[in-house]
């Protein structure tokens, strides 16, 4: 089918919330033309989540789920109360794509494999007539007063009634997320704040810390200190890398983590046992000595905790006890390890870059779009979604959510318009 002249609408990014638009628009009868600067669609789309896609959170009160949206959640209310989470169950079902939830809320694919994700909207554009044109990045937004005339890649100017703006944030750069969108916004008079790596893992100069790289604590506390006092607290799993921490937990505390090391430096400290009071936690460990007192520390407290962890809080003792024998350990070395347990402290030194980061902050100002439609109030037929628009959001499927809503909401509003509904 040869390329027509006009498009009702051109998609700039073949992405999660490009392909959801495109597919959707299509089936409503509207041609539709995708622009994707890399060579193939859906690149970040197929390794989301680890490779299992967290396809979107499984809040069905839509009140409680926009309070993950922070302050943008008064801009979301319209939007979402057109496609929310019920709708994304029912668009992925339609889609012959059955979900999951699992832990935190969070639902999958029931297959656990994000290029599923992909095929069901791929299929849902093919089956629908939508045209591709891959490896055509875009240069310039041209604009006829305040409407959106053409799109230009290559010296080639594609025209359409409509254009739909879902090129992605800046996380994740190797899928081509390199803030493309930003600049073409830029450029025709909308303001951008700049972005920031929010759900990002953090970082320490703790050496101590990068040697139990691949440990992880499931249930512990976490507190984030200054000055002496404690301004962050979480409780979950941490996983110690080569770099600091991360994990779940990690990633979604980042982003305050961040903001309070504006003001000065920033430790993290650790209780492994937030259940168990430090005078039992002491007992407990003496309990264990008195079964094994012939055998050297190191050898009879992995039952406590990983090996790794308690090489490194031997290390910190004022004397190390690893290679003792357990009838030798004095009284005062067996209360330091039990306040160590409670207290495994290290700086954080800050957060890693674009590369490593899930979700970055940053985008259009949230008062240039008609969330009733996701128009640009300076461009009538300009719609903008997904992670261009900046909203803080955790983990947890709420970036994919975002897409699905804002992606669903432009192309009604596009239908309307044409006559399409």
């Amino acid at each position: 089918m040869p390329f027509m002249d006009i498009y009702d609408v051109i998609v700039i990014g073949g992405g999660s919330a490009g392909l959801t638009a495109a597919g959707l628009a299509a089936e409503k009868g509207l041609s539709v033309l995708i622009l994707e600067k890399n060579t193939e669609l859906g690149k970040k789309l197929k390794i989301t989540g680890g490779g299992r896609c967290n396809i979107y959170n499984a809040e069905f009160d839509t009140k409680k789920l926009l309070s993950f949206y922070g302050d943008a959640k008064k801009f979301l209310h319209s939007p979402f109360s057109q496609f929310a989470t019920q709708e994304s169950v029912d668009l992925f079902d339609r889609l012959g794509l059955p979900t999951v939830v699992q832990a935190r809320n969070r639902a999958f694919p029931h297959t656990q494999n994000a290029k599923d994700v992909y095929g069901s909207l791929k299929n849902l554009c093919d089956n629908h007539g939508v045209e591709y044109k891959l490896g055509t990045p875009v240069t310039k937004l041209v604009r006829d007063d305040n409407i959106i005339e053409a799109v230009v890649s290559k010296k080639t100017r594609y025209h359409a009634k409509h254009v739909i703006l879902s090129t992605g944030g800046v996380a994740a750069p190797e899928t081509g997320s390199t803030g493309d969108g930003f600049k073409l916004l830029e450029t025709i008079g909308h303001k951008i704040n700049k972005p920031t790596p929010n759900i990002v893992p953090l970082t320490t100069s703790a050496q101590y810390v990068h040697k139990m790289t691949g440990t992880s604590l499931s249930f512990m506390k976490i507190r984030f200190v200054q000055d002496g006092k404690t301004e962050i607290r979480r409780t979950g799993k941490v996983l110690f890398t080569h770099f600091g921490i991360s994990g779940p937990l990690v990633l979604n505390v980042a982003q305050e983590v961040k903001e309070l090391m504006h003001a000065g430096d920033v430790e993290a400290v650790i209780d492994m046992f937030p259940d168990t009071e430090e005078n039992d936690l002491d007992r407990r460990i003496w309990r264990i000595f008195e079964q094994s007192k012939n055998k050297k520390a190191k050898n009879v407290l992995t039952d406590l905790l990983p090996k790794a962890v308690i090489t490194e809080l031997f290390g910190l003792m004022k004397v190390n006890i690893s290679e003792v024998a357990v009838n030798e350990v004095s009284k005062e070395s067996r209360k330091e390890l039990a306040h160590l347990c409670k207290n495994f402290s290290f700086p954080i030194t800050g957060t890693l870059g674009w590369d490593k980061a899930v979700v970055a902050d940053g985008g259009v100002a949230l008062k240039e779009i008609d969330f009733k439609t996701m128009r640009s109030k300076l461009y009538p037929n300009l719609y903008i979604l997904g992670d261009l628009l900046h909203v803080n959001r955790p983990s947890g499927g709420f970036s994919l959510q975002l897409c699905w809503t804002t992606a669903y909401v432009a192309v009604e509003a596009i239908a309307k318009t044409l006559g399409k509904k």
